[in-house]
């Protein structure tokens, strides 16, 4: 059983550092939205269940030949799962040059192209993730075959060594990629998935009695003595329950502590980490409570809807606790989860792959259904706050009815029980109504939510904030008005429109337009320039001007997809510089894209935070330098930041008077409204001194590659800051 145990421990790990690295490459195919990431996911998911579903079925009809032996089977598996880590990279470059054919007739943002690019994830992802999720059914055959003992519960036991592989899987490859970059990293999973092709061929080929020698008959299917109708549909509608609220938690802890946790790689994969080493944990509490027990308490049922409560206390911003102790809050419930989930699975199937099959499929499609219900309905309709409390409500109903039925429960015949119970019960209703989510800090706030993010604008005057998913993402200040103001005026002609990639608080978009021109700019949070009204008093004017085009679109996409061309691209991309996904607004190839948009003697303008990461401020200088001929850098006012300004063509040097006289008056009057300057040209001589050499940015981290796609050096970042990297 040691050898099953090592190759499910390696088939977890596989599995999720490909689901990372596929996810981030669609998202730099397709675009960074919501409806990318949740479709991409459904379809990972949707492979898991369809295979799993499937190889349960066809084991039974390949009977015991030997060259249908389950290991060679598995083996071949694992081989096929090796090359998806070359095809699935090149199927989504495919995918993305077919629809970029399609392009004519599909519109930016429409249902149309989110159907299209729907298709394209399913064909691309959906038959590699079909070989992984059979990989557990094939593998139960294998030691029920073999006359194993423990065969009534393998799902258990290679649930068990999936997640323990799976937890190795979401931590160790955010180092890897840090060194090597996706694409390496992908070849690294690639030669452990040929390892377990070999190894399991190996023990196929061993003589009658080891793992996967000839079969001499096959163990008959068990016909679930004991198990009425009613509770074999009982058992499938948990599985599906299971799966749909531990996924649907999973999406709301993501936002939930966010405020906490930030919008950095790590952030995610902590939660993860914590996620799959409960239900490790939890599973591994099954494995032993099972050898003594084949019924649990139907109080279990009942803790787990206590538990999944336990994030809003952990989570309350007026409760002080450590960022870290925060997050653990999610740890209760997902070892709960990780205990009853192979609990249900062995109970379904009794050891026969073709019930495991089925029964973990019901699962998976409650775990395809959970986050988008999660994302597209609770959250949009109710926050993090009132949707756990949904997504815990049916485990309340299962608990109550468990209990109440007789010798089910001993709550039933203890009195000492029952007073626990109800005194759990009033801590639970004091936490659901006595605990506060992050934006009821802010009650004189305007909140907007949608299924992307919520966002929250407060303050008063000059101190006014922006808030996406409890994030501080911008604030009122000079810096963003020169994004605008000093590529305009350094071109050589009059301008005649413009793009700004980031809506924010609409600052730059707005001077933009001071200068009497066509201004796009491309949000991909459709409630964010909702509230332009709050931050700007003629707000809401400007977005009714005809020379005004606001977009809801992924920037880079839009830039892909769009025929217009513009004589000043700015970018401003949410803060901090880390920030995960970020680095397709900062890389090589993204800047490829934006020279290709630009027109003749145009110019590209990246502000670029001074937050003491110098390798990533090298990296994007480096790509810059190799992307464009001229670039030159700047301080910014207030002095946090650098403007950067390229163009293939030859920049002006002009002074800070000659930049003033090219304001029109109404620019002029704009770019001067926060100050710290009087008049224009005392602005832009503040920025002009501070003037640096792209060299000297670039000489702070020698030897930085320049930021790619395929290495995101500014969101990889936990070994440089352990002073472990060589940059």
């Amino acid at each position: 059983m040691g050898w099953y145990f090592m190759l499910f421990v390696g088939s977890g790990f596989c599995s999720i550092l490909y689901e990372l690295i596929w996810l981030r490459l669609a998202m730099a195919q397709f675009g960074v939205t919501t409806a990318l990431v949740s479709m991409a996911l459904s379809m990972f998911m949707a492979g898991l269940g369809l295979g799993s579903w499937v190889s349960g079925r066809l084991i039974p009809r390949l009977g015991g030949h030997s060259k249908h032996s389950p290991l060679r089977l598995y083996a071949l598996l694992e081989l096929f799962i090796a090359a998806s880590a070359v095809a699935v990279p090149l199927e989504l470059r495919w995918g993305r040059g077919f629809l970029e054919h399609l392009g004519n007739w599909l519109p930016l943002s429409s249902s149309g192209y989110y159907l299209a690019t729907g298709m394209g994830l399913a064909v691309t992802l959906i038959p590699w993730c079909a070989c992984m999720g059979a990989t557990i059914p094939v593998a139960m055959s294998a030691i029920r075959m073999d006359h194993r003992p423990q065969s009534q519960r393998s799902f258990s036991f290679l649930y068990l060594a999936n997640v323990l592989g799976a937890i190795a899987g979401a931590t160790l490859p955010l180092l890897l990629i840090e060194f090597w970059g996706f694409k390496t990293t992908l070849h690294a999973g690639m030669l452990v998935n040929l390892t377990l092709f070999a190894t399991a061929l190996a023990l196929s080929v061993k003589p009658a009695g080891v793992p996967g020698g000839m079969v001499v008959n096959v163990a008959p299917k068990p016909s679930l003595p004991g198990q009425p109708r009613t509770a074999r549909i009982e058992c499938l509608a948990l599985l599906f329950a299971t799966g749909m609220s531990s996924m649907g938690m999973e999406v709301v802890w993501t936002r939930q502590f966010t405020p906490y946790l930030g919008t950095f790689v790590y952030s995610f994969a902590l939660i993860l980490a914590l996620y799959l080493g409960a239900t490790f944990l939890g599973s591994s509490i099954y494995r032993a409570w099972s050898r003594r027990r084949s019924r649990e308490d139907g109080v279990v049922w009942f803790a787990l809807w206590l538990v999944a409560l336990f994030p809003l206390f952990t989570a309350d911003p007026e409760v002080g606790l450590s960022n870290f102790v925060r997050v653990l809050g999610i740890v209760p419930f997902s070892g709960l989860m990780g205990f009853v989930t192979p609990m249900l699975v062995d109970r379904w199937s009794e050891g026969d792959p073709d019930r495991a099959g089925s029964g973990y499929a019901v699962n998976i499609t409650g775990c395809i259904l959970g986050p988008l219900l999660a994302g597209f309905v609770l959250l949009p309709l109710m926050g993090e706050h009132r949707a756990v409390q949904v997504l815990a409500v049916p485990w309340l109903v299962v608990g109550l009815v468990s209990m109440s039925r007789a010798g089910s429960s001993r709550v039933r015949e203890s009195l000492s029980w029952r007073i626990a119970c109800y005194v759990l019960c009033l801590a639970a209703v004091l936490v659901i109504f006595d605990t506060h989510s992050f934006e009821q800090q802010y009650p004189r706030g305007h909140l907007l939510r949608d299924s992307t993010a919520t966002v929250l604008a407060e303050g008063e005057g000059m101190d006014k904030r922006l808030y996406v998913n409890g994030v501080s993402i911008t604030f009122l200040t000079p810096a963003t008005k020169m994004m605008s103001a000093l590529p305009l005026a350094m071109l050589d002609h009059s301008p005649t429109n413009a793009l700004v990639v980031c809506f924010g608080m609409g600052t730059t978009h707005r001077s933009m337009l001071s200068w009497g021109i066509d201004s796009t700019a491309v949000e991909l949070d459709p409630s964010v320039p909702s509230l332009f009204w709050f931050f700007h008093a003629d707000g809401g004017e400007l977005l009714r001007s005809a020379r005004s085009h606001v977009v809801i679109d992924d920037g880079r996409r839009f830039l892909e997809r769009t025929a217009e061309r513009y004589d000043v691209i700015a970018i401003d991309p949410p803060p901090p510089t880390q920030a995960a996904a970020s680095s397709l607004l900062y890389s090589r190839e993204f800047y490829s894209v934006v020279k290709q948009r630009l027109r003749a003697h145009g110019i590209f303008q990246q502000w670029v935070a001074d937050d003491g990461d110098i390798v990533a401020q090298a990296a994007v200088a480096q790509s810059l330098k190799e992307s464009f001929h001229y670039v030159r850098a700047f301080g910014s006012v207030p002095k946090y930041g650098y403007h950067l300004i390229a163009s293939n063509y030859p920049i002006p040097n002009r002074s800070a008077a000659e930049l003033a006289r090219r304001l029109p008056a109404a620019a002029a009057a704009d770019l001067v409204e926060w100050g710290p300057y009087a008049n224009p040209e005392q602005q832009f001589a503040e920025v002009l001194k501070q003037e640096v050499a792209l060299d000297g940015i670039i000489a702070k981290a020698p030897g930085v590659p320049a930021l790619r796609d395929d290495q995101p050096v500014n969101e990889y970042y936990l070994l440089r800051q352990l002073h472990l990297s060589a940059y």
